[in-house]
């Protein structure tokens, strides 16, 4: 096939808020999508995203306020992506294939949004695109949303383009997270600690209808615990909504395990790979001061973010897809 240069990647991931005021709208664009949570009918499902927001704008509010006012989803996706386009482009493999990389990001519910970066790509000249999701596991209602959107814009252009959509046992995934792991658990003085894996929640649902995201998290799971040697346990945060959700939720897994004389918690933040609410605020402020309250010292292990092997790994990821799609030049 004739030389496909530069080739565009798109980190594609949830989004939040990048200041107070954009809470609302934020989350009115989350509720609105039926792929992670039916509000009724279909003609219902926006009048409900809007009043479900307002109804909730306020407390959530307060909780980015007590995190810096803001997500930092989007500088951390964008540092990825810079780091991940300077490996790409340094690679002793990339000039074997001649190519060169350009990295962009991607929210599904914030700017920039995933329909205007397949855009600005486009307008760049870029007319390869492969999309990679950010998030390691599969579910309909994350990595299927944002790729939905992803293939419903990509279609109005004439550009080649795939994606990659799971990658939950990549070996240097898994490495980063043992690594993670082994970090954390040096903070602690002594032994006896237990690590709980903290994964997002899903609604009951969407895994009835064959979701394989919670086989997904116990494959990783299982993965880490062959290469490190720790009492483990799982539970599900961040559910919402008047609907059933994965279970047990972190809070209540907290309890039963103070119950059990559990003294030392390393909290690893299993389905998030970088920083956001759910990790500064749910686990660094909630968790910490439920399990303070128990009687029990709880660290979160640190999340991915741009550590040098998580930008291996997404460089592994797209080398290895664009030698299967032939893009090599």
């Amino acid at each position: 096939m004739c030389e496909i240069k530069p080739v565009g990647i798109v980190l594609l991931n949830l989004g939040g808020p990048d200041a107070l005021q954009a809470v609302r709208p934020f989350l009115y664009n989350l509720f609105s999508d039926r792929k992670i949570i039916k509000l009724g009918p279909p003609f219902c499902q926006k009048p409900l995203a809007r009043f479900i927001s307002g109804l909730r704008s306020g407390k959530t509010e307060e909780m980015y306020r007590r995190i810096g006012g803001k997500s930092p989803i989007r500088d951390i996706s964008e540092a990825q992506a810079g780091a991940l386009e300077k490996a790409l482009n340094t690679s002793q493999v990339t000039p074997r294939i001649s190519l060169s990389f350009k990295v962009y990001v991607g929210m599904r519910y914030w700017h920039p949004f995933i329909g205007d970066t397949v855009k600005r790509m486009y307008e760049a000249g870029i007319r390869a695109v492969l999309a990679v999701s950010l998030y390691p596991h599969y579910s309909l209602a994350t990595t299927g949303s944002a790729l939905g959107m992803f293939e419903e814009t990509i279609s109005r252009y004439q550009v080649e383009s795939s994606s990659v959509c799971s990658w939950h046992d990549h070996p240097l995934y898994i490495e980063a997270l043992a690594e993670s792991i082994r970090e954390g658990m040096a903070c602690f003085d002594g032994g006896g600690v237990d690590v709980l894996f903290s994964a997002h929640s899903l609604p009951l649902s969407i895994v009835e209808s064959g979701d394989p995201y919670p086989s997904q998290i116990k494959g990783t799971i299982d993965a880490v615990v062959k290469k490190i040697d720790v009492r483990w346990h799982l539970s599900y945060q961040s559910k919402s909504g008047p609907v059933r959700w994965l279970e047990p939720s972190t809070d209540d897994k907290i309890r039963e395990l103070a119950k059990k004389g559990v003294k030392k918690l390393l909290v690893v933040p299993i389905s998030f790979v970088s920083d956001h609410i759910e990790t500064l605020y749910e686990i660094d402020i909630l968790y910490k001061e439920l399990a303070e309250a128990l009687g029990m010292k709880l660290i979160r292990a640190e999340s991915l973010n741009t550590t040098p092997l998580f930008i291996d790994t997404l460089e592994d990821i797209v080398i290895h897809k664009v030698k299967e799609l032939g893009w090599t030049g």
